[in-house]
């Protein structure tokens, strides 16, 4: 396994549509691995494949014990109304509070093709919702009031300048210790 580079905001990849995966393939599965590791190792709960510079309709998630990796998700149902502190691995150290649905269902297939439903309330919800948005070229910040907006971009613009090629480069040290490549089995 091995971590990717996270895309920042202002690359071109994070506002672009994504391509339907329609081929399940042993390199699907490498990307979805490589996504969890690269989540994990930047803390996060939830990472789509424009964020790490792919277009595959591809999204994985990782919440309490719930572990998805999805493939061409879609949101089939909504209900209720949660307001949830969120952030994005994509824009790092900004955070503001978004209106989502509560409850929702997600169809979706596996890394194998089989059609598979995910039910999730609050944060797992949250979480769905946010990264199903990355696969549609929206960011959380695009939720937000105008002012709120205004206030996130501003603090954006002082963390930026941590990324100056426009990625955020996550240090092999990074790897969970189950996935370091730098150890071997036989150690």
């Amino acid at each position: 396994m091995s971590l990717l580079d996270i895309h920042v905001l202002g690359s071109a990849i994070l506002r672009q549509e994504t391509e339907r995966v329609t081929e399940f393939t042993p390199e699907l599965r490498k990307l979805a691995d490589d996504m969890f590791d690269t989540m994990h190792a930047a803390k996060g709960i939830g990472l789509a494949a424009p964020q790490v510079g792919r277009r595959e309709r591809l999204t994985v998630v990782e919440v309490e014990e719930a572990r998805f990796a999805l493939v061409n998700p879609e949101i089939i149902t909504r209900s209720g109304s949660i307001r949830w502190e969120e952030g994005c691995l994509s824009i790092p150290e900004v955070f503001a509070y978004v209106d989502r649905a509560h409850d929702v269902t997600v169809r979706a297939q596996d890394l194998d093709g089989n059609v598979i439903e995910v039910v999730g309330s609050e944060l797992l919800a949250v979480c769905l919702q946010h990264e199903i948005d990355h696969l549609h070229g929206k960011l959380f910040l695009d939720r937000l009031s105008l002012l709120k907006r205004r206030a996130a971009l501003k603090a954006w613009e002082e963390e930026k300048v941590k990324f100056p090629k426009g990625l955020r480069v996550l240090p092999v040290g990074d790897l969970p210790p189950e996935r370091d490549e730098s150890t071997s089995a036989d150690d």
